[in-house]
């Protein structure tokens, strides 16, 4: 009974002692869990984690390779275009050419200006329209259309305008020898752009004597072969410029 009584008491004691003993131990392990997730924070904060840094640094990489392999073909493309010509020839004009020459760059287009009695004249001219050799041998008919399919050209449209009322617009093509007449309208600059206007026929409809006298009208005005000639080489030389400075931009864009 005594034995009994002492084994009880012990107990009681024993309960509450590994209750507080485990208890305590549940406290300490708790408080340093936190204290180490604190400490963990404040490290990130004060200096951040090695691995961290490398994605960082990875997100923020030079270019990929392939902008790099694009680069190094571009700056070939600009050697093999600079070594084809002395682009920073400038063309001479020739004696007696009748035109003002408007040419901005990065435009695939210059303006001729020109005054004459008491008319303005003004003449876009557009890229040439390049045919190697093996391009106009061609099998077909001798007609005038394929011989001038074998040719070189440059289109021109060309409007001549007085003070006032409407204008008359060329659409031309020069040839080496020869400047064809495509299209003549009459613009009136007070129509509204919703006005659809009579443009007239074919200009191959019209009488071949109104024809001829149309072709002299603008030989006098000054669009004749001498002048095209020489818008022709011009051109070609613009075109070899405006490629030039077109490579050199699609690289600066790529390197940006």
């Amino acid at each position: 009974m005594a034995f009994s009584t002492l084994l009880r008491r012990s107990a009681s004691v024993a309960v509450p002692l590994a209750a507080r003993v485990i208890g305590s131990q549940r406290h300490h392990h708790c408080a340093a869990l936190f204290s180490a997730v604190n400490r963990s924070d404040i490290s990130q904060k004060l200096c951040p984690s090695p691995f961290l840094s490398v994605l960082h640094y990875s997100s923020s990489s030079s270019r990929p390779g392939s902008d790099e392999s694009l680069v190094r073909v571009i700056e070939s493309e600009i050697k093999c275009a600079q070594e084809a010509d002395d682009h920073d020839e400038v063309e001479e004009i020739p004696d007696g050419f009748p035109f003002k020459i408007q040419d901005n760059p990065g435009q695939q287009t210059i303006s001729l200006t020109r005054e004459y009695q008491g008319e303005s004249i003004k003449v876009e001219v557009h890229m040439p329209d390049l045919v190697t050799g093996e391009d106009g041998d061609d099998d077909g008919d001798d007609n005038d259309d394929n011989e001038k399919g074998g040719q070189s050209s440059i289109p021109l449209v060309i409007s001549v305008s007085k003070k006032k009322g409407p204008c008359l617009e060329f659409g031309c093509t020069a040839f080496a020898d020869e400047i064809a007449i495509d299209s003549l309208t009459i613009k009136d600059p007070e129509n509204s752009e919703d006005q659809i206007a009579y443009e007239g026929p074919d200009f191959s409809d019209l009488d071949e004597n109104l024809q001829k006298a149309f072709h002299k009208y603008l030989e006098i005005r000054g669009i004749k072969p001498s002048t095209t000639n020489f818008l022709h080489e011009y051109m070609i030389n613009k075109d070899s410029r405006e490629y030039l400075m077109w490579l050199k931009n699609l690289k600066k864009f790529v390197e940006a």
